[in-house]
């Protein structure tokens, strides 16, 4: 396996999240900011973190495979939420719990940024990652 995740003992452990991800790899993938656009630009979840979260995840999820990757080999991304709260937190990570078909998105090194505004006034959160593989 190309990636894989330690989680040193003197940092905190949280389910869907690793605070180290090592790369072996050799093809790199990099991920343009996916939001809540369906493929025929169709803006899925108006108001809603948790909806907007699972349809930035999913397309993640085609973006590597269209990259000839999976989710799991996603080692990083950038999660910017716009209006930053507990609860925005709250429901993206719900999101990413059942990004795929009800499954959780691949646990992976991540940060939240607050952000003041994203590409649309409809959209509350935009995810970048980057993934790699052999």
């Amino acid at each position: 396996m190309s990636n894989y995740a330690v989680d040193p003992d003197g940092l905190f452990k949280f389910d869907g999240f690793h605070q180290v991800m090592v790369s072996t790899g050799t093809k790199t993938i990099y991920i343009a900011g996916q939001v809540a656009f369906d493929k025929d630009m169709n803006f899925v979840g108006k108001g809603d973190y948790k909806a907007q979260a699972v349809q930035a995840f999913q397309n993640i999820a085609i973006a590597v495979q269209a990259a000839e990757a999976t989710p799991h080999d996603v080692v990083s991304s950038t999660i910017y939420i716009k209006g930053l709260n507990a609860d925005a937190v709250q429901q993206v990570m719900m999101g990413m719990a059942t990004a795929l078909e009800g499954q959780p998105f691949p646990a992976h090194a991540y940060n939240i940024v607050g952000v003041a505004a994203l590409s649309d006034p409809d959209v509350l959160i935009e995810v970048s990652a980057i993934a790699v593989t052999n």
